[in-house]
């Protein structure tokens, strides 16, 4: 097993991405809501995705291991403590209840199983808000001062360009569960930067690949000027184009902006034979407006930052046929009922098993490093999640390090294993459809290596 200290190289580069894509095959065109005012012609929207039967790789939890789990052999002076950094108010709130609701689960789990050398975990939650507040440093700020070991978010790669060098330069382990930005590979961060959500490298290639898979020679976009949209389009773009196809527009807008009709008019004038949106909450501002020009909804794709349920604030049938995109398995019934548990509230689960794999992850190279020090816990990061005995929840993969074993701890996000630079080096992507209540079914989950 190799082991990582915390001065290991950060700027190991992205390697050569492979991903194989095997579709089935289904009709993807949806119904369309023309505006009567409608002054700009829509696209063709003759394209047909091709879908699979809705599976993909998932797992329910494991089970604890039979008989009680031993107890760790050195006792720390003081607890774990955690703090999640995670959105409750902003452009990407809706993110924010089952990353909390993954955190919540794991801490109750680890602390049913004896807590981190012998004492429970302490969690602390505070809101990141987004980039049109200062909330996020107040926030972190906020944690550092309660002497937090290691800080769970912020969701949004942006907010968390803002204060990792805060959180870091304490010393502290800044672990996102949903930073896509290919940006923080090559961050200088001490070492102490981990995501479990891949590099937007890879849900840029599945994107832009099943867009041609449906048929589409063209593509508009609508992109959050941000790090998260400008880097995701870049590698949207990179895979259709290198599929045969033609970016005909793409047109930014800023984070804070209410008005989209000059965007949303340049891409539609261009009648692009689907247009994709990498947005947050502004989603449901956009996406009438756009298939209120004429467009089919199921020339709609949308990714991780929007892909969510819309059945409470659109008409019926305003997203049919759409299809968008996540990092990530899809959910074990299992594992959303006991997030469910957690919150009975939750109609969105994206990101809560890549929360709760964070969470583990921390408190099992808390137990490796026998420290709570956020370089110590950092130093063993690595080391859990590959080379060892497989195992998949807490209780499961403590009872072996206690038992003088090495793990491999594989999550409810998909397999878990780290690159020097603090990324998973494979991933899932999940490709979604919406259904007429404007809800999400599978379609097909995607593996690739990083």
């Amino acid at each position: 097993m190799i082991s990582l200290s915390p001065a290991a190289p950060r700027l190991a580069k992205l390697t050569a991405l492979s991903v194989g894509v095997a579709f089935l095959a289904t009709a993807c065109g949806g119904t369309s809501t023309p505006s009567s005012t409608e002054t700009t012609t829509a696209p063709a929207g003759a394209i047909s995705c091709p879908a699979g039967d809705g599976a993909g790789a998932s797992k329910s939890a494991a089970a604890a291991p039979s008989g009680a789990v031993p107890a760790s052999t050195t006792t720390s002076p003081e607890p774990l403590k955690i703090g999640s950094l995670l959105p409750t108010t902003g452009n990407l709130a809706f993110l924010g209840p089952p990353e909390i609701a993954g955190v919540e689960l794991a801490k109750k789990e680890i602390n049913a199983a004896g807590g981190v050398l012998g004492k429970p975990v302490e969690v602390t939650h505070r809101d990141s808000g987004d980039t049109k507040t200062d909330i996020a440093t107040q926030s972190t700020t906020a944690l550092l001062g309660m002497g937090v070991n290691a800080i769970v978010g912020a969701a949004s790669s942006s907010v968390s360009k803002t204060v990792i060098n805060q959180i870091t330069g304490a010393g502290v382990v800044h672990f996102s569960p949903a930073n896509t930005s290919p940006d923080f590979t090559t961050w200088d961060d001490k070492g102490l930067y981990w995501r479990t959500a891949p590099s937007d490298v890879l849900q840029g290639k599945v994107l832009g690949n099943f867009m041609a898979t449906c048929g589409a020679q063209t593509v508009g976009m609508i992109v959050l000027n941000d790090a998260y949209g400008t880097g995701l389009a870049k590698n949207v773009k990179a895979a259709f184009e290198a599929a045969g196809g033609q970016v005909v527009a793409e047109e930014l807008y800023n984070t804070g902006d209410t008005q989209f009709s000059s965007q949303i008019d340049k891409v539609v004038a261009a009648k692009p034979d689907a247009i994709v949106l990498i947005s947050f909450d502004e989603a449901k501002s956009i996406l009438p407006l756009i298939t209120g020009k004429g467009v089919k909804s199921g020339q709609l794709f949308l990714v991780d930052g929007n892909t969510s349920d819309y059945s409470k604030v659109l008409q019926p049938g305003t997203m049919t046929g759409a299809h968008g995109t996540f990092p990530g398995t899809f959910a074990a019934e299992a594992f959303t009922k006991e997030l469910l548990a957690v919150d009975p509230a939750l109609k969105d689960f994206t990101y809560g098993g890549e929360s709760y794999d964070a969470v583990n992850l921390i408190a099992l190279a808390a137990e490796s490093a026998k420290s709570v020090k956020g370089v110590d816990i950092a130093a063993k990061l690595k080391e859990v999640s590959l080379g060892g005995e497989k195992c998949t929840t807490y209780p499961s993969c403590v009872t072996l390090l206690r038992n003088g074993k090495d793990i491999d701890y594989d999550g409810q996000s998909g397999p878990v294993t780290f690159s020097d630079a603090g990324d998973p080096t494979e991933a899932y992507i999940g490709i979604y459809e919406y259904t007429a209540e404007n809800t999400l079914k599978p379609v097909k989950s995607e593996f690739g290596k990083l």
